[in-house]
C-alpha cells in the first residue's frame, strides 16, 4: 500500500521531492473512538498541545475509570467540568456531544460504508463541532485516505507556497481543490506530507 501511494503522489513533479526525503507515514492512528477523539479535538481547541493534555487529564479524571460515557457527561454540572480548566463554551460543546451521540446511540457505530461527506453533514450538527474537527476525525480517527481539509490553515499556506497560489477567497479555495485532484485517491496522505513539510521535518 505505501509503494502504491508513494508512487501515485510522485506523479506530481511538485509533491515529489516532499515524498521523496519526508518518511511515509500511515494514517492508523492511536484514535480512541470518534465519540473521545471528538471530545479531545474541542478541548485541544486553541491551546498548545501541552496545555490541552493538562487539561484533557484532569477532565478525564472527573469520571470513574476515565471514561467520560455520555449519560455520565450529560449530567455533570458545569462548575465540575470548568474546575478541569474548561472553558464555559467548551464544556457546553462536550456536552453537546454527548448528548448527540447518547440520542443517536453513536458510541458503537460501525462507520464503514458511511461516506466523508455524509459523516461531515452528520456531526456538524452539533453545536461546537465544524468541518475541520469532522475531517480531523475522518482522517486520523477513521483513517480515511481522501480527505482534503482546505479550512486547515497550515494546508493552504502549504499549497499556497509551493505552488504559487496567489488567489484569495473562493477562487483560491477552487484552485488548491483544482491542485488536489491530482492526489485523488490519496489527498489524506498528501497533506501529512505538507504538514510535515510546514513544520520542517
Amino acid at each position: 500500500m505505501q509503494a502504491k501511494i508513494t508512487q501515485h503522489l510522485s506523479k506530481d513533479p511538485i509533491l515529489k521531492p516532499l515524498v521523496d526525503v519526508i518518511p511515509f507515514r500511515e494514517l492508523a492512528s492511536n484514535s480512541q473512538g470518534v465519540y473521545l477523539d471528538l471530545l479531545g479535538s474541542i478541548i485541544s481547541q486553541q491551546l498548545s498541545v501541552k496545555v490541552a493534555a493538562v487539561i484533557e487529564r484532569r477532565f478525564l479524571a472527573l469520571f470513574p475509570d476515565e471514561m467520560p460515557h455520555p449519560h455520565l457527561l450529560i449530567k455533570m454540572d458545569i462548575p465540575t467540568l470548568r474546575s478541569a480548566g474548561l472553558s464555559q463554551q467548551k464544556a457546553a460543546y462536550l456536552q453537546n456531544v454527548a448528548t448527540f451521540f447518547q440520542k443517536e446511540n453513536l458510541l458503537e457505530k460501525d462507520w464503514v460504508g458511511v461516506d466523508n461527506d455524509e459523516i461531515i453533514r452528520y456531526l456538524t450538527q452539533i453545536k461546537g463541532v465544524g468541518k475541520w474537527t469532522v475531517e480531523m476525525i475522518l482522517m486520523f480517527s477513521l483513517s480515511r485516505p481522501d480527505v482534503l481539509p482546505l479550512d486547515d490553515l497550515g494546508i493552504r499556506q502549504g499549497i499556497a507556497n509551493l505552488y504559487g497560489v496567489t488567489e484569495t477567497g473562493k477562487p483560491m479555495l477552487q484552485r488548491m481543490a483544482d491542485i488536489a485532484a491530482a492526489w485523488q485517491p490519496y489527498r489524506s496522505y498528501a497533506c501529512l506530507y505538507l504538514w510535515r513539510h510546514k513544520d520542517g521535518v
